[in-house]
């Protein structure tokens, strides 16, 4: 299994020592309002402090929530809480560009792997006294219940002032048990028994040591690249490193098989690779063997967030504007089509996810995925997965694929298809959809649009050139580096695609937007000069030929609208969706 190693040498605790105690010095004195209310109600950080040298490391500051400012934060040294149970400290390492990622568990680094194996072996008698757990939440309270009932509050009455006995609290445990009283319960110090509940409930319903970075909604990936620590993306730290490291090749072995089993898809060195979603709905792909992988095992997990980034919140981080913004809902509220193109973790999904919202509220939306990524805001929602070959030898007929899911998605009637990433032959059947008046949206890999018409009119995607106009506009997102030499991610450009000209063989497309990397603006180029706006959005709208400037002040409009609506103090993706809903049915827009 992996070990956990401080960057630091750190100052020892005893296994037994009350935190409570911990209160009366100085230290927690130095916290902020905010961390001594945090270390009240988790003194285990109070304890991790204790631990920390800090004459060398120096006193990390608490932040009761991070923002996206933060990342301006030169060798950070902060803590901040993720819940109740797991706390976070950034640090620096002097000797490397990432900084150190330390999750704060309720164990902090104490050894009770002795007092576990006594609680484990007192449970494992009581488990079968239950119906077997339906889901995590089931063998939770089961696990809870188990330990409650072997377990007991240490009191001065069953035998918990140790004063003179010369045996450590494992040792009189463990005597207590085997010597006779085999129906008492096992004494431990209200910290010692929520450690065991945590620990426990970690390792045997959770990920184990994958937990902490699992409960950050901070965290976009996880990835072990074989011996070695494993490391983090942080949406505002960037890349950092963790403790927990791997140093055998066994172990890592072993640990990635038994997390592929606990996924419910076993991986073993016939079949060394495995994809698979979680059940919270992040992605895992874990490669094993170092035959295959000369690091050894290794494994990465890209986060699923819960709730999808808003498009104000992206106007927040700077990725678009207002009027960018108010572009998007122009043309999405009138269907046209687009794509999201850019390369990998350029946030390209995170962008769709985020302008669904502008996608008219009772519009019938069929989406097609390979890996479920995608959030819509919409109730009339159906969404499709494609499903691989069942097993060995069941033959060709039990694999589903976008091909087949995108034919039975034009039979549906949908208002608007989403699909999460054109990649081959499906490509075509998108753009028949279009061709035929279904609206689409899809992300696409290309490094700038004429790659992306390359990809499209090429082998095996094959898409008529004469079709492409059916495309109105593409996205391209990327991560760019910015002024203060930090990477950001930005929709770089925005382009109307006219169409081909078979007479020069050539495409006819028309930058609208274009990030400005010397200041990061954005820079309205099509301001007064948008064939969509003009020819296209302003016709579905029925203004007049004469009079089809007026578009650019609707463009204006919405785009005010969508400050007011922030400034109001609406940021997030349903309560986004909601405020537009309810406008539309009022009839404001």
């Amino acid at each position: 299994m992996p070990s956990v190693e401080l960057p630091f040498e750190h100052n020892k605790l005893k296994v037994d020592e009350d935190p409570h105690n911990l209160t009366q010095c100085g230290l927690y004195q130095l916290l902020s309002a905010e961390g001594k209310k945090h270390v009240e109600e988790s003194k285990h950080v109070l304890q991790y402090l204790h631990m920390l040298p800090i004459d060398t490391i120096g006193t990390p500051k608490f932040y009761p929530k991070l923002t996206r400012k933060m990342s301006a934060i030169k060798r950070p040294n902060l803590i901040y809480p993720v819940n109740k149970d797991i706390a976070v400290h950034i640090c620096p390492d002097k000797e490397d560009a990432r900084d150190y990622y330390i999750p704060i568990e309720p164990v902090v680094f104490t050894n009770i792997d002795d007092l576990l194996e006594e609680v484990e072996k007192r449970i494992a008698v009581l488990v079968d006294k239950y119906e077997e757990p339906e889901n995590e939440e089931q063998r939770r309270v089961i696990l809870e219940s188990c330990i409650d009932e072997v377990c007991e509050i240490k009191t001065e009455h069953n035998g918990g002032n140790s004063k003179g006995t010369g045996k450590t609290n494992v040792q009189k445990y463990i005597s207590k048990f085997w010597g006779g009283g085999a129906g008492e319960k096992i004494s431990v110090t209200p910290f010692e028994l929520k450690a065991i509940k945590y620990l426990m409930i970690r390792d045997k319903v959770g990920l184990g040591v994958l937990e902490p970075f699992m409960n950050d909604p901070n965290i976009e990936d996880i990835s072990c690249s074989g011996l070695g620590n494993i490391f983090i993306e942080h949406k505002i730290f960037e890349s950092l490193k963790s403790p927990v490291k791997f140093v055998s090749m066994d172990d890592l072995d072993a640990f990635v098989i038994k997390l592929s089993e606990k996924i419910g898809k076993p991986i073993s060195y016939f079949n060394p690779i495995m994809d698979a979603v979680l059940p919270d709905g992040s992605r895992i792909n874990i490669i094993l063997g170092e035959d295959i992988s000369k690091k050894g095992s290794n494994f990465t997990i890209r986060k699923f967030a819960e709730t999808p980034i808003s498009v104000l919140q992206l106007i927040e981080f700077g990725t678009i504007d207002y009027i960018m913004a108010a572009y998007f809902w122009l043309a999405l509220r009138e269907g046209l089509n687009c794509f999201i193109a850019g390369e990998t973790a350029s946030g390209k999904t995170t962008t769709m996810n985020a302008i669904t919202t502008f996608i008219p509220p009772r519009a019938k939306i069929v989406s097609i995925e390979e890996t479920p990524e995608l959030q819509v805001p919409h109730h009339n929602w159906i969404r499709e997965i494609t499903r691989p070959v069942q097993g060995k030898g069941e033959g060709e007929g039990s694999r589903v694929e976008m091909f087949d899911l995108l034919k039975a998605a034009l039979r549906q009637r949908p208002n608007e298809i989403i699909v999460g990433e054109i990649r081959g032959v499906e490509g075509l059947i998108v753009f028949q959809g279009m061709q035929t008046g279904h609206p689409a949206m899809s992300t696409f890999h290309a490094a700038n649009v004429e790659k992306l018409i390359q990809r499209i009119t090429g082998s095996p995607i094959n898409v008529p050139k004469t079709y492409l106009d059916n495309l109105n506009f593409v996205i391209m997102q990327n991560s760019v580096r910015g002024p203060e030499g930090r990477m950001m991610r930005r929709v770089t450009s925005v382009s109307e695609i006219l169409g081909y000209d078979s007479y020069t063989e050539s495409f006819s497309t028309i930058e609208v937007f274009r990030w400005n990397p010397e200041n990061d603006t954005m820079e309205f180029t099509g301001n007064l000069n948008s064939y969509l706006l003009e020819r296209v959005i302003a016709v579905k709208k029925g203004i007049p030929a004469g009079k089809v400037r007026r578009i650019y002040k609707e463009l204006e409009k919405r785009a005010r609208i969508l400050k007011k609506i922030h400034d109001s103090g609406v940021t997030g993706f349903y309560e986004l969706f909601g405020v537009i809903s309810k406008m539309e049915g009022e009839g404001v827009l």
